[in-house]
């Protein structure tokens, strides 16, 4: 019972926008935290459906008693999920009422003319660019296994896969067991969004790794070569430096900083099983890491990805997704030029990647031109990858060499992105591919440089 009452406490936490999901998942006390965190997103998922069922079958109306958040977690477990996994008298009432909701469910299949209960999600798709219309994206460990040998897997489980897709369109049209290489990024596979591999053996083996494809952008166009040092300076909870450490194929060394224990500890566990060697993780704020410790004198790539609102990610509640304060968007904005213009102090620094999951101009292109002109002709903005279709926003000259990303046009959650490389003595080609891309480079994808406008002690986890 542990499990629900968990989960339907982030989910009241969400609706009273205490965090996102992750902080509040993280921030509880229960100890299987990517369990409980399956379970909160897939009750997201089908929040709209579980609330029709609720209504029909007059739950919360029969059982005074039940919690509207539990009476979700249950019914989603019930009815969608695995089985409920409770005893006691939650169980007992779930299964007293089983017959009521299945006949709803059924009596809503036959309203909306479909037949399987992932089809209960396509209008969704259709009503808003929300979390339903992003589809499922899995990134293939390369680190434990090959992209091929992930799509032998799949296709042996009875999922169809059908290429490499051609356009944005091909990923929104995919359905049922379908499944494709992504037009953009060589080593993800894109799935229907109603697709659920949180029990999927790969994923618990950590062969594959689930990851929005805008947050598999900046480890990807910041490239790292093989042997590199790399800062991966606010990295909880560890995707994108398990995505470095593909990418370094685990040679080099990756310093990761976060100042929270317990997300740390949950990191190290993820990087481990993701087979991830050559890490060293620090509870430290980035900001009290000093640039001309000798243990940085070789980190030429910083992975840069601050907090933020949190404006961009399509699986927040209603009353999350609202705008922030201007307060709050100050306050924020001041502490993210801060650790930016920190992060270009290491000395051998050759490329940093900027990025948020924000959609706010001051979080994101006001923070880069603002740190641009305090470092005057040192840095310079990349063009990152310039068949992307979306582009910054025209705050300052040369902005649209940044990356945006949304569900309406992109398909992913809501990101921003900007590569700022060193220019002049000891700086990389203004021309050169990221590492990433060198290897898939028949994607004519690449970087260009775009003319640059004027104006607490450490403690160690893993090494």
């Amino acid at each position: 019972m542990a499990l629900y009452s968990a989960a339907a406490a982030v989910l009241e936490g969400l609706e009273r926008g205490d965090g996102g999901i992750k902080t509040l998942v993280y921030n509880s006390r229960f100890p299987r935290v990517r369990q409980l965190y399956a379970l909160v997103s897939e009750t997201l998922r089908y929040s709209p459906v579980l609330e029709k069922l609720l209504a029909g079958a007059a739950l919360l109306q029969a059982e005074k008693k039940l919690p509207p958040q539990l009476a979700k977690v249950l019914v989603y477990d019930l009815l969608f999920g695995k089985g409920l996994k409770c005893g006691g008298r939650w169980k007992a009432l779930a299964r007293r009422h089983r017959a009521r909701l299945e006949a709803e469910l059924a009596r809503l299949k036959v309203q909306q003319k479909v037949s399987r209960n992932e089809d209960l999600l396509v209008p969704a798709q259709t009503a808003s660019p929300g979390a339903s219309q992003v589809p499922r994206y899995v990134r293939v460990n390369t680190l434990k296994t090959s992209v091929d040998d992930v799509i032998d897997f799949f296709k042996r489980q009875g999922y169809s896969y059908l290429g490499k897709a051609s356009s944005v369109e091909e990923l929104r049209a995919l359905s049922g067991k379908k499944f494709l290489l992504d037009l953009h990024l060589p080593e993800l596979l894109v799935f229907p969004s109603q697709t659920d591999f949180h029990n999927n053996l790969l994923y618990t083996s950590g062969h594959i790794i689930l990851q929005d494809k805008a947050s598999c952008l900046p480890a990807f166009l910041l490239g790292p070569a093989a042997g590199s040092h790399v800062i991966d300076a606010c990295a909880a909870p560890g995707n994108k430096t398990s995505h470095l450490a593909a990418i370094l194929k685990n040679k080099g060394q990756i310093f990761a900083f976060d100042v929270d224990t317990k997300r740390l500890a949950t990191m190290n566990t993820m990087l481990m099983r993701a087979g991830v060697t050559s890490f060293q993780l620090a509870q430290q704020d980035f900001l009290t890491v000093d640039p001309r410790d000798p243990k940085y004198s070789k980190v030429t790539y910083i992975l840069l990805d601050p907090s933020c609102s949190g404006s961009g990610m399509v699986n927040r509640v209603p009353r999350e997704e609202a705008a922030p304060s201007a307060e709050r968007l100050q306050a924020l904005a001041g502490f993210q030029r801060k650790v930016l213009s920190h992060a270009l102090r290491f000395p051998a620094l050759r490329r940093l990647v900027y990025s948020t999951c924000s959609l706010h101009q001051e979080e994101n292109e006001e923070v880069v031109h603002a740190v641009l002109q305090e470092w005057d002709s040192t840095f310079r903005l990349v063009n990152a990858f310039p068949s992307w279709p979306c582009r910054g926003l025209a705050a300052f000259p040369g902005a649209e060499s940044c990356l945006r990303a949304s569900p309406a046009d992109t398909l992913t959650h809501g990101f921003f992105v900007a590569v700022l490389e060193r220019h002049g003595e000891g700086a990389v080609a203004p021309s050169s591919l990221p590492a990433a891309a060198e290897e898939n480079s028949q994607h004519g994808e690449g970087m260009e440089v775009a003319p640059k406008k004027r104006k607490r002690k450490k403690q160690w986890v893993k090494e």
